[in-house]
């Protein structure tokens, strides 16, 4: 896990109040929502929403560029 105390990615900048790149999910949970986004460089956050607020409560690295061609193989085959 990344420190999320900066108020933005760690890894392009981008800042956590600004509209997210790709919202992979989003859970309801009982006192507000679970959401989980994706960055525009990759890195993943999972943020929670409720009465406080937003806050960013984990986030990752961005993925290996061959991360998934790497596991499945080459393309095509």
């Amino acid at each position: 896990m990344t420190s999320t105390t900066a108020g933005a990615c760690p890894h392009c900048g981008w800042p956590d109040r600004a509209e997210p790149f790709q919202v992979v999910s989003r859970h309801a949970t009982a006192t507000g929502h679970t959401v989980w986004i994706r960055c525009g460089c990759g890195s993943v956050q999972v943020r929670v929403v409720d009465e406080r607020g937003m806050r960013v409560v984990s986030r990752s690295r961005p993925a290996a560029p061959d991360a998934v061609r790497g596991v499945c193989g080459p393309a095509g085959r």
